[in-house]
């Protein structure tokens, strides 16, 4: 599975921003996972959403929810994180990752892009 992020940049806090994975290796049309995690400068990677793309079960970071959606094109083969009233907080690298899964409070996954770096500032 190859996941390709693109879509991060330099935005003011309460701006908003639309990340896009594209992949390749497999197909979202499959009964498979894919989310998003990100990494803030010495911190520990953080998940923001890990969604099924089949049944659409989709569960939210408590960082972040009500403030991003997660979406899937199937036709394109790709997932998007839309982001909104961003924060200095959420600054960080974002990747798009496959075959996730929330276990027990516990967000992992099995695959992720390079990342994608989003700045806030205030």
């Amino acid at each position: 599975v190859q996941l390709v992020e693109s879509g991060g940049g330099s935005v003011l806090a309460g701006g908003s921003l639309r990340l896009s994975c594209v992949i390749s290796g497999y197909s979202l049309n499959d009964n498979y996972a894919f989310g998003w995690f990100r990494q803030a400068p010495g911190k520990e990677r953080e998940g923001i959403v890990c969604s099924n793309t089949e049944d659409k079960t989709t569960l939210y970071g408590d960082a972040v929810k009500g403030r991003v959606t997660f979406s899937a094109d199937h036709a394109k083969n790709a997932v998007y994180l839309q982001m909104s009233d961003l924060k200095p907080e959420d600054t960080a690298v974002y990747y798009c990752v496959g075959d996730c899964e929330v276990d027990n409070g516990r967000w992992l996954y099995d695959y992720s892009g390079q990342g994608t770096q989003v700045t806030v500032s205030s």
